[in-house]
């Protein structure tokens, strides 16, 4: 099989007004696409497999956290024989101190779509992170640079004043926004503030991104397992992870010269394995936490997919039965396409 070709992320800068602006894919190279979402553990990397041999496709990754180096294990990253059987696209593209908007994601998104188109094959995203998905089938808000003159007379504020006073600023401003961020989360309370104040709009409208007509929209199914079977499979898993070297796995990345960045560290397993590094809880208390918060996020990802109009579900039940969940995703996929 090809290998991708490698993306050069060293200048990632995002072309914008000073206002920002709606970046999307291009209509003709969404149209292309098919899309595999689904909850961790799942079971979305066997189908995904198959499909790609069906539709001629290649993976495009579809997760925020595969995207970091050496983030193996606690992402249940494909294998190397996996992306070597199938192209991977998106996989290990920066390092973990490093940090990735989703505007910097849907950039290297179409760059590996025109990848794929142009050598003859079909880009097929694979993944549970719904933020992308969303931002891959209606676009993303590229807000305006930075203004550091305000960014730090609010710091200045939080600090004196407490996190609380920004999230009632922000309350009275674009309460929309207000009720999806905690007052603790600072910097994204900020940024809202940021973006209002230099656009003259709430963040929350400019975000209110539309799904494309139906006659326009790509083949996008999510799977939907038994609610009961898929706990089974994650708590299976976290216990996988960890006999195959999870908390070693953390040291390592741990111990670079630069760390891991505040992205990785809130990635999920990562966390509590650094909590339990730097004196939190015992071991086997933290796979239960471990455990506890993934099928916390599965049940959050079920309802990104659910409440995104363009995700038609594939009921798989217990005994998912991959070569049959292929030929319905197909069959049903091409009776989309015109």
């Amino acid at each position: 099989m090809t290998t991708p070709a490698p993306y050069d992320l060293r200048e990632r800068a995002i072309p914008g007004s000073d206002d920002g602006h709606l970046m999307r894919l291009p209509l003709e190279i969404l149209s292309e696409c098919w899309f595999l979402a689904g909850p961790t553990a799942c079971g979305n990397t066997d189908l995904s497999l198959r499909l790609a041999e069906r539709l001629n496709a290649e993976i495009v990754a579809l997760d925020s956290m595969t995207l970091y180096r050496g983030m193996d294990i606690g992402t249940a990253k494909p294998s190397r024989a996996i992306q070597a059987a199938v192209p991977h696209h998106l996989l290990d593209i920066i390092d973990p101190h490093e940090e990735f908007s989703v505007a910097e994601y849907l950039a290297a998104a179409e760059a590996a779509c025109r990848n794929i188109l142009d050598r003859g094959g079909v880009p097929l995203f694979v993944g549970g992170t719904g933020l992308y998905l969303r931002a891959v089938l209606r676009g993303v808000f590229d807000g305006p640079p930075a203004d550091w003159t305000l960014r730090q007379q609010w710091k200045r504020e939080a600090e004196e004043q407490g996190s609380g006073a920004l999230h009632a600023r922000l309350q009275g401003i674009d309460p929309a926004t207000a009720a999806r961020l905690a007052p603790a989360d600072t910097r994204r309370v900020i940024r809202a503030l940021e973006v209002a104040a230099v656009t003259g709009r709430p963040l929350s409208e400019h975000q209110r991104e539309q799904p494309l007509p139906e006659a326009d929209r790509p083949p996008v199914f999510w799977l939907s397992p038994d609610r009961a079977w898929l706990h089974q499979r994650i708590n299976r898993r976290v216990e996988q992870m960890v006999a195959e070297g999870l908390v070693n796995e953390v040291r390592t990345l741990l111990s670079r010269p630069q760390g891991m960045g505040r992205t990785a560290r809130q990635g999920l397993g990562y966390k509590e394995v650094i909590a339990h590094l730097e004196g939190g809880l015992d071991l086997p208390s933290t796979v239960n936490e471990i455990q506890t918060r993934t099928r916390q996020f599965a049940k959050r990802q079920h309802t990104w997919f659910r409440n995104l109009t363009e995700c038609r579900p594939i009921d798989i039940g217990t005994s998912p039965d991959v070569a049959r969940i292929a030929d319905e995703i197909v069959a049903r996929g091409r009776r989309q396409q015109p």
